[in-house]
């Protein structure tokens, strides 16, 4: 059963994205930008809990990923928006790289575009990330 912080995280995390996208849209603005921002950490603090939140947040392996996603939310709130929105994507690519072969993986199942994630160079586009061809691969959080 599925506990309420986490139908609740997960809500704030839509809003978040959907914050995020919108801001984005309108041409990088700030205010959209910087409460998807927010929304997006409240609820992934809630749809995880606060001390797997800050254990992830925390790892030493991963400290340039965290500062540069924490540096481009910074910048965001100081209505930089554009730089603050690439170093988040690549903080962002830094932290979570090793989940996208994961999600590649089981969306080659998917019927409609499984057969688009078997193309030899998109397999191979999403094994570069996360440490190559390694298969003992986990989620991130």
């Amino acid at each position: 059963m599925v506990s309420d912080n986490t139908k609740i995280g997960t809500g704030l995390m839509f809003l978040g994205f959907t914050f995020l996208f919108l801001g984005v849209l309108f041409l990088f603005d700030s205010t959209l930008l910087a409460l998807g921002d927010i929304l997006f950490l409240t609820g992934l603090t809630l749809t995880i809990g606060a001390s797997r939140t800050v254990r992830f947040f925390s790892r030493k392996d991963r400290i340039r990923g965290i500062v540069a996603f924490f540096g481009g939310v910074a910048l965001v709130l100081l209505r930089w928006p554009m730089v603050g929105m690439v170093l988040q994507i690549y903080g962002l690519i830094y932290l979570f790289g090793q989940f996208f072969p994961i999600a590649a993986a089981s969306l080659k199942d998917v019927p409609v575009v499984g057969s688009i994630f078997r193309h030899p160079s998109v397999e191979g586009f999403f094994s570069s990330f996360g440490g190559g061809g390694s298969g003992n691969r986990r989620a991130p959080v």
